[in-house]
């Protein structure tokens, strides 16, 4: 565990460590956390596959609505880090604490809304979200208990972003890390061992975040350098929802629209069977889980472009975006190529018993792999808009690929391709967001290069 530092010793480390070093310290934590979450996510698509087709199809149901309620958790989350790393480059540690308890308390009430919503309306809710008949027992089954998690789940998120924010990124990782682990442990005992099938999931999944939440609390309180959650700085004030809400909606606009692209993907698919749905969850959790490497490395430099950008520094800002810029092509494009020659292998582990999974999740992956590198663009774009407070422009980065681009794709491609088209859905969105993101970002940078001239002219004259 790193040293306690003041804020004062925290703010010198974020405006004047060089980003080559800086960056990586931060992301490695935060790459952890999203690979440990990411591995307990196709855990229970792994060990939910060995049941049958219909249960693995369910898990990808299921998901669409784990997505939309961690979506909530990331907007207030990220939202309030984002606007928290600025405050904090002011030094303003007051207004700072008002920030993250505001954000984390509002997260757990919606999470409370979220679940008592979700159970009033649980059986239209799985048919909205693409289960078939012979999915939809399956999918209640799974989705009751991840309602019932929801406040848990969404405090969790919360807490996680705004540590992060605060550069303290080593503490979310205990949290996210300890939780995943348990998941993992817990899948095949409740599954297998109890014989509590898909439901045995759900429960290890909600019990391994509420072990989360509870190690984050604690991290979030009783540690001196971490800005504390007080129930008593709740600021119900438009302009604190505003600055939060300004920052988080381009998360909403990433995770919420993802949660019903995946809603429509399983509409789409609906027609080709069960073995459909299935083969395109277990596509989107392995790819998933190779964004989550990059995520994790982006949010790495979210606290430093949040923190300098508040400290006026525009140079390192753009410095950091265009060092995670390069990585992130490196990693993406190594990874793609593996993932398109290994793709059949990959399938096969999960459900190696259907053929028909195997063979339209196969093509699915190296379409997907084809376009992975552009991922290096949108999502750095993204993450460096959001975190500057650019919210409009960041909203509509990440509401590109599974949004604005993702649903008029998933309407034409498959009744004019069939399969194929379903499969190929995915990566012409990717390459429409990646064009769009070209033009947004360009332009945000070239904004940033007038602010550090104005800077070097004069200190004063940039706001």
């Amino acid at each position: 565990m790193s040293k306690i530092m003041t804020q004062e010793e925290r703010f010198k480390k974020m405006v004047e460590t060089p980003v080559s070093r800086l960056i990586p310290s931060l992301a490695v934590p935060t790459i952890i956390s999203m690979l440990i979450t990411s591995i307990y996510n196709m855990a229970d698509t792994y060990f939910v596959s060995q049941i049958n087709t219909s249960a693995s199809a369910a898990v990808g149901v299921s998901y669409s609505l784990m997505s939309m309620i961690q979506a909530f958790g990331f907007t207030l989350g990220m939202g309030g880090g984002n606007y928290l790393s600025r405050v904090l480059g002011t030094r303003d540690t007051e207004k700072a604490e008002r920030i993250a308890s505001t954000a984390f308390y509002s997260a757990i009430a919606v999470g409370a809304v979220l679940a008592v919503v979700g159970l009033l309306f649980l059986d239209p809710l799985v048919k909205i979200l693409g289960a078939t008949d012979t999915i939809v027992p399956y999918a209640k089954d799974y989705a009751k208990y991840i309602l019932m998690a929801a406040p848990i789940m969404t405090g969790a998120l919360s807490m996680n972003n705004l540590l992060r924010f605060q550069g303290l990124a080593v503490y979310a990782m205990v949290g996210i890390t300890l939780g995943g682990v348990l998941n993992m442990i817990l899948d095949p005992i409740l599954i297998f061992g109890f014989d509590m099938g898909i439901a045995g999931a759900a429960i290890a999944t909600a019990f391994s975040q509420l072990v989360s939440f509870l190690i984050l609390f604690a991290q979030s309180n009783l540690r001196k350098d971490c800005v504390h959650l007080n129930p008593k700085k709740i600021t119900f004030r438009g302009w604190m929802y505003g600055e939060i809400l300004h920052g988080g909606i381009p998360s909403l606009c990433r995770q919420g629209v993802a949660s019903i692209a995946t809603a429509a993907l399983n509409l789409a698919a609906n027609p080709f069977g069960d073995a459909a749905i299935a083969a395109m969850s277990i596509v989107s959790r392995y790819m998933m889980f190779i964004n989550s490497a990059l995520i994790g490395f982006g949010q790495g430099f979210q606290p430093v472009c949040g923190f300098n950008f508040g400290a006026k520094r525009y140079d390192r800002v753009l410095e950091a975006f265009w060092f995670c810029v390069r990585v992130a092509v490196v990693l993406l494009t190594v990874l793609a190529v593996g993932s398109f020659f290994g793709a059949e292998f990959i399938m096969a582990q999960f459900r190696k018993d259907d053929l028909d999974v195997i063979e339209i999740g196969t093509w699915a992956m190296r379409f997907q792999c084809l376009t992975l590198p552009f991922q290096s663009w949108i999502i750095m774009s993204n993450m460096l808009t959001q975190t500057i407070g650019y919210g409009f422009r960041a909203s509509i980065v990440a509401a590109g690929r599974q949004g604005i681009f993702l649903f008029p794709m998933l309407l034409v491609l498959p009744g004019a391709l069939g399969i194929r088209g379903l499969q190929a859905c995915q990566p012409a969105a990717d390459i429409c967001t990646f064009i769009a993101a070209m033009i947004i970002v360009l332009g945000v940078l070239k904004e940033l290069k007038e602010k550090e001239r104005e800077m070097q002219k004069d200190p004063l004259a940039a706001n």
